[in-house]
Parts: structure tokens; sequence; C-alpha cells
């Protein structure tokens, strides 16, 4: 130890605080990834700079680790990133500057879980059926449903299989996919890891090695977007559970991941949200729950209407773009999304300026001083099922705006939508919200920028 710290110490100053910290990046490249639990005791990646960019090739998400036990939590996202500046009861804007898939081809399909291989849950707590052993390491030999391995007793370990699914090929421009037949499906599987490409840090079994081929021929448009994408919840849980309709499945688990409800809503932050509108050009405002907020992403999907209901749909692997900024105290419960224009329901959509002067004549008619400026806004809720998830979007939105539910009912029913984001308990409940609210609630500046 040198003098100077000797001294420093002697005054009850700690050594420590002189370390120089790692300076914050104006550009943070990602390519870690976590073992599926989300956990804020962890080291971070970054810092990053506030007004930053973080930039990601993610793996594919649902599928590949749910057949992968060594990964606890249903999926495989990025390792949380530090965002300088952001403090517990801040905000961190989000805003999706591009996302671009570079996986050649992909299966997915519906799941049914089998049932001597987990305990309690097969997202977090995988058995082999044959050894005994809990998340237990796994090889891949040969294809098909039979391919994933336990590396100990050779006996089959995945905990899920697909009911009807599919193989997909995807357009190298990003424009379009087509279902493949079984050669086509047994080629990708051969090369698995080459057509889906994934990240070299990744360990998850690709998806495709399964080679199914229940739809031949189904065309679909590609418009990719994040199926996981916000911030660390202040508890660890697994990743795919960070939500009020698959954090249920912890309720009283039978595994170290256990929560309560209250627990439950207190500390996620339902980044796993499946909202096909969380694409490039959107943007979203999350919760900071821990210090540094942890940003985090994967579960990147080429295509999907509203709701997965499937239950899954095409994982990809790709590289993302992203800007991070602080909102400072800007208390969140859960994500605000701000769309692109073209993906807000028809009510929503920001006025023209034609609409505003025939409101303001119509207003006049009748003796109304003034007509609110307004903004669009889709607070993100979640619950068990559909119902319990409006009513914590509804919920939340009233906290947010100080307003009553009943005037965010009103509100939503005439310039606004519920839209479901993930069946069985993810929605957005989208409305126009007056700019003296939005001033009020710090987040006008963001929500201008997206539409103004």
């Amino acid at each position: 130890m040198t003098n100077e710290l000797h001294v420093l110490e002697k005054e009850g100053i700690e050594s420590d605080d002189f370390i120089q910290q790692p300076q914050a990046a104006e550009t943070l490249f990602v390519n870690e990834f976590i073992d599926g639990i989300l956990d804020p005791s962890q080291k971070m990646l970054g810092p990053v700079k506030d007004g930053g960019t973080i930039i990601a090739n993610t793996t594919p998400g649902c599928w590949g680790p749910m057949l992968t036990p060594t990964i606890r939590g249903g999926h495989e996202v990025t390792k949380p990133v530090f965002v300088e500046g952001a403090e517990v009861g801040d905000a961190i804007v989000i805003k999706i500057k591009s996302i671009q898939v570079t996986s050649l081809a992909t299966s997915s399909g519906h799941d049914e879980a089998i049932v001597d291989r987990f305990i309690g849950d097969p997202f977090v707590s995988v058995k082999c059926p044959g050894c005994g052993k809990l998340h237990p390491s796994t090889v891949v030999k040969g294809i098909g449903p039979q391919a994933i391995r336990c590396s100990t007793c050779d006996t089959e370990t995945a905990p899920f299989k697909m009911t009807n699914g599919y193989t997909m090929a995807l357009d190298q421009k990003g424009q379009i996919g087509v279902t493949v037949g079984r050669e086509g499906a047994r080629r990708i599987a051969l090369d698995a890891k080459n057509y889906m490409r994934t990240p070299e840090n990744s360990v998850q079994n690709p998806v495709v090695v399964l080679a199914p081929s229940d739809l031949v021929g189904v065309m679909a448009r590609m418009r990719p977007f994040l199926g996981q994408l916000g911030t660390t919840p202040s508890k660890a849980m697994p990743d795919s559970h960070n939500a009020g309709d698959f954090g249920s499945f912890l309720i009283g688990a039978p595994h170290e991941y256990a929560f309560t409800q209250d627990e439950l809503d207190l500390h996620r932050t339902d980044g796993h949200m499946d909202i096909s509108r969380v694409r490039e050009g959107a943007t979203i405002i999350c919760p900071v729950k821990v210090p540094g907020g942890g940003v985090y992403i994967g579960d990147m999907h080429a295509m999907q209407g509203d709701g997965e209901i499937a239950g899954h749909t095409t994982d990809v692997a790709g590289i993302v773009q992203l800007q991070v900024s602080v909102l400072k105290k800007v208390a969140l419960e859960g994500p605000v999304l701000l769309p692109n224009v073209e993906d807000l329901p028809y009510t929503a959509k920001p006025f023209t300026k034609e609409e505003k002067r025939r409101a303001r004549e119509l207003a006049e008619e009748f003796g109304v001083k003034q007509v609110e400026e307004a903004f669009p806004v889709s607070v993100v809720g979640s619950g068990k099922t559909l119902n319990d998830a409006t009513d914590n979007a509804i919920h939340r939105a009233a906290k947010l705006f100080e307003m009553s539910d009943p005037e965010v009912l009103n509100r939503a029913t005439i310039t606004g939508s519920i839209e479901i984001g993930r069946h069985p308990g993810v929605v957005t409940a989208t409305l126009q919200v007056p700019k003296t609210i939005l001033k009020k609630v710090r987040i006008y500046k963001a929500v201008k920028k997206q539409y103004d």
C-alpha cells in the first residue's frame, strides 16, 4: 500500500473509493449471455454512457434454451448492461435503432412438456429421467426429436416436445420466410449452427436439430422484433418469467426461485413482453429497479401477429442497435411503449393539422375554449390471464398519469385500444395522453421525439 492510501485509510476513507472505475463507453458491443437467471447481484457489463449506444449479437430465444437444461430460465439473453447515471426510481429510454436477422433458418411449434423430465417447472428445473441429474449437460447426437441427450447417461433429456412444428427457411434480404418439407428440414438440421447463426458464446442446442416439418410451403412476411427487452428485476428470477403471466409459475414454486405474488409484483420489470410492436423504430421506457438499470436483450423473432398464440414463434439470432438515455425521477412499475406510428391503433394515431382544425371549430360551436393537445402512449401490463394483464395496464396508466381507472378506461376506449402482446397475459393499454400530463410525469420529451 502506498503511503498516500495508508494516510487516507487512517482518516476513514476506503482505498476502494480511489480505484478508478471503468470509463463509460459511448458504444458498447455485447456478445455475452447469462445462464437464464437475471440476478441483480451479478456484475453487469459496461457502463455505457447516458445517451450511448448498445450493439448486441443476440441468440435465438425460447426453443433453443428450452432444449438446453443448463440454461435455467427458458431464454438465453444478453448479460445486462449498466447505464451511467441510472438510479433506482429513474427510467431508461431505449430507442431501437435497428434490428437485423442473421439466422438463415429456424424451427418452432406448439410445445408440450414431458412430465418426467422436470421438477415443478420445465423452463427452470430440468431433471434427466435417466440419471436424475438436475440441469444436466447435454450433447446432440444426430437429428430429430431424440437428438438431445444427457452427456452423463445418454438418455433423451429435452423437457419439451413439439405437438405441431415447422422448419422455416428465411430470405437473406429479410423479407419473407417459407416452411420446408422433410428433406429441407433434414438438410438444415445437419448443419444446425450454421443455419441458425448462433453467436459463438451461446451454449444453446439449436432447435433446428429437431427437424420438424408438419407445415410445408407456408409463406410468412418477416418483421423482426425483440421478445425480450428491458431492465433487470430487483430479485433474481428466470429471464423468461420476468412478466406477470410466466412469473405466476414462480409463486410457491418447488425450487430456489419461488416468489409470493407480492414479491413478483414488486420486483419484476416485464422485460419479457413478446409484443411485436417492439421493433425497429420503436421506443420503450423501462423502470430502473437496480443501480445502472441492467439493460438486457434477447428472444428476437422473425415475425409474429398479436398474441404469440402458439406459445412460440420464429426464434432467430440477430444484430441489434439501441440508444439508451436516463430519465431522472420517473418511477415506473413496468414498461411504457411508444410504437411506430404505423403500429398504433387507428384511434391513437397522431392527429393531422386538418383534424385539429376541424376539432377546434367543433369545440368553438359548443363553447369549449380549448382542445387537448395529446400524444399516444402504450402502457404495458401483465398478469396471470389477459383480464389480469388488462387490469394491470389500466392501474399502471392511472397511477402514472394521476387519473382514475374509469378515466383511463374511457380514454383507451375512444382514443386508443387494448392489444395483446402475449397470450396468456401481456397487453398494452394505448391511449392519447394530454401534453400537460406528459410534461408533469417527465416523459413528454421522449414522446414528442417519437411522434412530433
